[in-house]
Order: structure tokens, then sequence, then C-alpha cells
């Protein structure tokens, strides 16, 4: 079978890498794809933006596609599941009106409250006046939310009163586009933050293992918030009793209350949790997509074959599917970013070194990465974006996939990296204190106003 993946980063390069470990996928195709696709023999990268529904239709019908999967949330909130689904293309993810759950928070925490899914207390404000006075009443910490997709920037967590009150002004007055029309302010929630991506077919649910990532800029989790500068899985934190409230708290009731809205939602269910000090599980936010980078961990230890889950739930046979299964030991990824990420970088510089960095023993998944094509054998990768790079390793324990994660980053040759040595300190034995510098900014310096 040949597959369509829709997007360009890390996650759906580890989505293309994978499909292509099971013997019957054939091919993939890529819109638009990075410079990781692009070097993949058996994968073709397709010029198109991932919002341009004809294109990507005409790709799927003239290369005998079988299935398509979006990656991104952007093009899921416009619908292009809703645009293929009418001509009969067969894909992987949900419709527009299941999209809300990640484009609209104020729609999902009404849905949340419908199901009995248990979640932060939360009020929503379209105009900067009635927000200013529902802070100053409240207080702080409280956590200021840009309403719709940001990127995974939108979100401050504000331990001042002064700091809540900048956050609202700048959602307001344009920081973030259309995506700060509203927002949405929520009590400050304690614990420890985890990822549980469920695959669904709009009926049945089946957790893939959890994960914990590590969103902020700095060391020690310090700094602007980012899209993920690494993560680990499966999450320890995670017993199998926990698994079970979760599937039972949180996934089950979250489908059966879309299914009572009549939404035909089929494709990943991703849970961003807080694990309250009692042992609770609270739902910071819903996505609509894999995450990124929690894929970059999760999916390289699925040992069941890819598209055949992902058919499962679009022909909506998940309840019979067979058990998943996993590979032993752990992973763990480290987003090479660029120097300046969260805020202004450098596009356009060269990189190289991956192969000596596989040789280590990592997989190198591009995330923001470009192939600059040249006659002869010149061909160039170069950076595209602000995180440039996952470096995943398995391992026995954590410390030794992230000993290798380590020591093939050193071995990329890229002079604009930057990446946190800290990725997993929550379960790794060995101090991060005694790798390498890398250069990074410290958490301590100011960062540059972030790029559009």
């Amino acid at each position: 079978m040949k597959v369509l993946v829709v997007g360009n980063g890390g996650r759906e390069h580890t989505i293309a890498h994978m499909l292509l470990k099971s013997e019957q996928v054939e091919r993939v195709f890529c819109i638009p794809g990075n410079g990781g696709t692009a070097l993949n023999p058996r994968c073709q990268n397709f010029a198109f933006a991932a919002t341009d529904f004809e294109a990507i239709a005409r790709v799927a019908q003239t290369q005998g596609v079988s299935l398509v999967v979006v990656g991104p949330e952007a093009p899921l909130a416009v619908g292009i599941v809703d645009f293929l689904r009418g001509r009969q293309i067969p894909v992987f993810g949900p419709t527009q009106a299941g999209a809300q759950i990640e484009a609209s928070k104020s729609w999902a925490k009404t849905l949340m409250a419908e199901a009995g899914v248990p979640t932060a207390q939360s009020a929503t404000f379209t105009e900067l006046a009635p927000a200013r006075d529902y802070l100053q009443q409240t207080g702080a910490p409280i956590v200021v939310k840009a309403d719709g997709l940001a990127a995974g920037k939108g979100v401050t967590v504000a331990m001042t009163l002064d700091e809540a009150l900048k956050a609202v002004e700048s959602i307001f007055g344009g920081q973030f586009g259309s995506a700060g029309s509203s927002v949405v302010i929520e009590e400050f929630m304690e614990g420890r933050e985890v990822s549980v991506l469920a695959l669904t077919d709009g009926k049945a649910v089946r957790p893939l293992i959890p994960a914990q990532d590590h969103k902020r800029i700095g060391e020690g989790d310090t700094g602007p918030n980012t899209g993920g500068m690494g993560t680990y899985a499966p999450a320890p934190l995670v017993t199998p009793d926990l698994m079970a409230r979760i599937e039972t708290e949180v996934l089950q009731p979250t489908v059966r209350a879309l299914a009572a809205r009549g939404i035909d939602y089929r494709g990943v269910l991703y849970a961003g949790l807080m694990i309250t000090p009692e042992g609770d599980p609270k739902v910071v936010e819903f996505n609509c997509r894999f995450g990124d980078p929690e894929t970059q961990v999760v999916l390289p230890l699925l040992e069941t074959p890819l598209h055949e889950l992902m058919l499962a739930c679009v022909e909506q046979r998940l309840a019979q599917f067979p058990p998943i299964a996993w590979k032993s030991g752990v992973a763990g990824c480290v987003v090479v970013a660029a120097q300046g990420y969260p805020g202004s970088f450098a596009k356009g510089t060269p990189i190289a070194g991956l192969a000596e960095a596989e040789a280590v023993g990592a997989m190198v998944f591009h995330a923001g990465t470009r192939l600059v094509r040249s006659s002869g054998n010149t061909d160039r990768l170069v950076s595209d974006g602000g995180r440039v790079l996952g470096v995943t390793a398995i391992g026995a324990d954590f410390d030794e996939a992230f000993g290798t994660v380590y020591r093939a980053i050193e071995a990329i040759d890229y002079t604009e990296k930057t990446y946190r040595r800290d990725i997993g300190y929550q379960v790794r034995q060995q101090p991060w204190e005694t790798l390498p510098l890398p250069g990074v900014i410290a958490a301590s310096d100011p960062m540059p106003t972030e790029a559009p």
C-alpha cells in the first residue's frame, strides 16, 4: 500500500519512518515533507501546503494512496478530513467538528464539563477589561491561555498577578492573531504533567504508552514555553492502575461525549494531564493529533505495525483489534533547536554529521530542515525552523537511552544548535550537569521577541 502523510515536522518524519517499517507499505508521500523525508529513498515530497486540500486529494488519487495521515492540527481544524472523506479517500484524523477539542480551549472545557472529566476550573473572556477584573479578584498563580491554535506558545503559567495581566494584554493585543480573540483563564494546578496519546475509532479507545515532555526552553524547566524541547517514554509516573483510571475517567467519557454530539472522531485523542500530589489525573488540555515531540519516543517503541492500527481506526474496527504490542526498553528524545528559539532565529544554516549521529545508535528525526537540491552530488541539508532535529534513542534504561542521544548530538555539525542537557532528569541517574555545555541561552537571559 501507499500512504500520504500531511505535514512537515518531526512528528510527520517519525510517522513516515514508522510506516515504512512495515513490508506492506511500499511508499510514503509527504505534503510538504522536510529534509528528512526528502532524503528517504522510499519517500517523495510534494511542495504543496498542508491546507491545499485540492492538491492533497489529487496526489492521493493519482498516486493510488490507500490512506492519508494528517499530522498537524491546523489542517484538521479547517476541515481536511471532511474534504477528503467527501472524495472517498480514507483518512486518519478527526473531522473539523472533532478538531475543536484542540482548536478552541473554551469548547473543550464545555465538553469536559458535559462528560464529567476532571479539569481545572476556568472562565472565558472575549474582552480585556472583564479579564483584567477577574485576575484582580483571583490573583496568582494562575494560567492564561489563548483560546485558539497558537503553535504550543499561547499558554502562560503566571506566578505573579503582573505576569498574568501582561499575558492577557498581550493576547488581546494580537500576539497570536485570531487565536487570541478570546482568552481562557484557569486555576493553577499543582502536580506533574504527563501526556497520554490514545487511538480511537469514535467508539473504542486504545491508549498508547505514556510520555513526559519538557516544554520550557531552559534547563531546570525555566524560561518561556516552546513546542517541546525533549521527551521520554514510557513515563514511570503512570502506573497500570493510574492508566486504567485515565482510560475510564478521561478518555472513554470524552469519546462518549463527542459521539453524543454527533461527532465522528477517528484518530488520535491526546490528553495532556496533570497528576496531582494525591495521584489524581486532571486534564490540562486535549489535542486532536499526535504530540510533537512525544511521537518521537512513543512510535519507535511500537511493535504493532502503525498502518494496521490507523486502518483499524479509520474502518471502525478498533474494538476487535488485537492488543497493541510494544518493544522492551525505554526511549528518550532531545530536540536540537536553533539559537534564539522560541524567539527569532536564523534559517538556512548547513547541517552535517547526521550519518555519524545515527552510527552511534540514534534515530534523527527532522523537524525544521530543508534539502537544497543542486546539480551533481552537492545537495545540502539546511535548517528551516526553530526546532530543527529530534534525536531519539532506545535503551534498556533511561541512562542508556539518553547517553546515546547526547553522544549523537555531539556528532551533529550545526553551528546554531542549542539543546537542553537535562531532558529526562526525573528518571535519569547520571547528573545532567556532567554533560558538555552546548552553549544554550541561559535561562536567566532575556529571550528575544517571539517570531510569528
